[in-house]
């Protein structure tokens, strides 16, 4: 009774004084001793912290990609309430899949848990592996389902509503409608696909070392067709040559003479968006390796044993079995943001359209990165009267060189093709503009002269790549953006609106192209750096090998890229179909 009393009179002193429920355990079991500590917090304390949590605006990102990720690691949490939904709970190095699909570097040596990721920043992201099916807009809700097999019992689909999106879904690789394409080839987007393609490699290989083949169809299964003769396709094609010549050529000594590598592009150059002397060297390369570049190919149709091509030429056609082809020729919208462009009035575009600050043109809480989206840049053609108009601060309806001065520095920052013009033209300032326009550089001009020496500036304006650069860049960009809102409300730092009053509140996006690489197989690669560096050959190699291991996203990843890396160079590549 005594003990009884005891803990009648705790509980009621648990009660009336909350603070008292932080209570330190200490349990004896056979000598051996665990210690507990519970924290309750009072009633008071967690409807104070509810406040204040709901007092946070509610940002939901879609996708744990190169953008969505890059925003992940740079946003503030405890300025927002953040949440993440992706059918993948693991952010993966994209950029080494050609890597995966031939065993030189492991699948999960280069993906890492997005959990591991969020769980470093200060305040809490929580992360639903979901896939977003449908953006509503209007209600400022996304609608998801559960991508688990399990039998929820109809409620694997739910709504997470949101005070700003940002949809950074990526895109799915572009078919073009092509007949067969979907039901015979491989993609190269995800680790799922390469880790298919590395097994059909495999499965090939098994399938011709069979006895009861004839020559014909030996040749049939090793014949490995790659198309598009873009950065992907091309350092496929060259990890695949590696993996046979170093590889799989020793282990099937019989069928090694009877492969054949195809790549396909409908172009008339491979890598055409790098510089004419790595094109040439890529060509001339794959000629002396063996892989059999055809130029001014397109392919119509892939059956389950030929694919058709047509010559660009003279339109023939002709069709040729294969073994394996894998489909790398850019990349499409995915459904779910086709039917988002359709709600926000952008249904004949092929993208999603943002401005310079990554909202999404129509919708003031809503923004787009990475690959599903691109910049729409303004046209200097489009707001010459409201530039013409806020330079003209005296209204005299002509422009003098110094009012022009005052305001060029943000018509440059604004509309980034007027600095690119000036340089690509050899022009120092304004004043060189206004002269090669036919004045001396002290006439004032009227609007008319105005628009014809700005007429050509829109010529420079420049799509960006869809590449990881530019999506990690954008990430980053606006999770800053996010961090310094509220500052930025107060203290516009953004150029001149030209078609209001005031000034935006960030700098418009600026992309910083880093250079670009090519692995050409053989332990060579090329680099194109800024300022028109180029280098082709082994120390272009050792540099990818150090810059794509430097931009691992965490050092467990670094650590097990390198250590791949290090395995294949004495061990060789792992031929096991597992």
């Amino acid at each position: 009774m005594r003990g009884f009393s005891f803990f009648e009179r705790a509980s009621r002193a648990f009660k009336q004084y909350p603070s008292l429920s932080k209570v330190l355990v200490l349990v004896s079991v056979s000598g051996a001793g665990l210690v507990a500590y519970s924290d309750s917090s009072s009633p008071h304390v967690t409807q104070a912290a509810s406040e204040g949590d709901a007092k946070k605006k509610k940002v939901v990102v879609l996708g744990t990609g190169w953008a969505g990720t890059s925003f992940l690691k740079n946003i503030d949490a405890s300025q927002y309430d953040v949440q993440v939904v992706s059918p993948r709970n693991y952010f993966a190095f994209t950029p080494l899949l050609p890597s995966v699909t031939c065993g030189t570097v492991e699948a999960r040596s280069i993906v890492e848990p997005i959990r591991n990721i969020i769980k470093k920043k200060n305040g809490e992201i929580r992360f639903l592996e979901a896939e977003c099916f449908k953006i509503d807009p209007t209600s400022k809700k996304v609608h998801c389902r559960s991508t688990q097999e399990s039998d929820f019992e109809g409620k694997e689909e739910f709504i997470v509503d949101y005070d700003y999106l940002v949809v950074a879904m990526g895109a799915r690789s572009n078919t073009f409608n092509t007949p067969g394409v979907v039901e015979n080839c491989h993609f190269l987007k995800e680790i799922e696909d390469a880790q298919n393609i590395r097994r059909s490699v495999i499965d090939c290989f098994e399938r011709a070392n069979l006895p009861c083949l004839s020559n014909e169809e030996r040749k049939k299964h090793l014949h490995f067709v790659v198309v598009g003769g873009g950065p992907t396709g091309v350092e496929f094609a060259a990890e695949l040559n590696d993996f046979i010549e170093e590889d799989l050529g020793r282990l099937y000594p019989n069928v090694k003479d009877m492969v054949q590598i195809t790549l396909l592009e409908a172009g008339d150059h491979i890598l055409s968006m790098f510089d004419k002397r790595i094109t040439s060297f890529a060509e001339e390369k794959f000629q002396r390796d063996g892989i059999n570049v055809k130029l001014g190919s397109m392919v119509v149709k892939v059956t389950d044993k030929d694919i058709s091509t047509k010559e660009r030429s003279n339109g023939q056609i002709s069709s040729v079995p294969y073994g394996m082809v894998v489909w790398s020729t850019g990349i499409g919208t995915r459904p779910v943001v086709s039917e988002f462009m359709q709600q926000v009035g952008q249904g004949n575009r092929r993208v999603l359209a943002t401005d310079e600050w990554m909202r999404v043109l129509g919708c003031n809480n809503i923004y787009a990165l990475g690959d599903c989206a691109t910049i729409n840049q303004r046209k200097v053609t489009e707001d010459i009267a409201a530039i013409f108009s806020k330079a003209d601060k005296d209204n005299s309806g002509t422009l003098t060189v110094k009012e022009l001065k005052e305001v060029v520095n943000d018509i440059c920052e604004r509309y980034p093709q007027v600095e690119l013009y000036l340089k690509n033209k050899g022009m120092k300032n304004i004043v060189d503009l206004l002269k090669a326009g036919g004045g001396n550089g002290s006439d004032e001009l009227d609007i008319e002269k105005f628009k014809t020496i700005l007429s050509q500036v829109d010529t420079q304006m420049k799509i960006l790549p869809a590449t990881a650069q530019v999506a990690s860049q954008e990430g980053q960009y606006l999770a800053n953006c996010f961090n310094r809102m509220e500052e930025c409300e107060k203290n516009p730092e953004g150029p001149l609106r030209m078609r209001g009053s005031g000034r935006h509140r960030f700098h418009p996006f600026r992309y910083k192209h880093l250079g670009q690489f090519a692995p050409l197989g053989g332990e060579q690669a090329a680099a194109q750096l800024p300022g028109d560096w180029v280098s082709i050959g082994r120390s272009s190699q050792w540099l990818w090998y150090s810059v794509y291991a430097s931009k691992q996203v965490s050092w467990r990843t670094r650590m097990l890229v390198v250590t791949d890396w290090i395995r294949r160079f004495i061990f060789g590549r792992d031929s096991s179909r597992i």
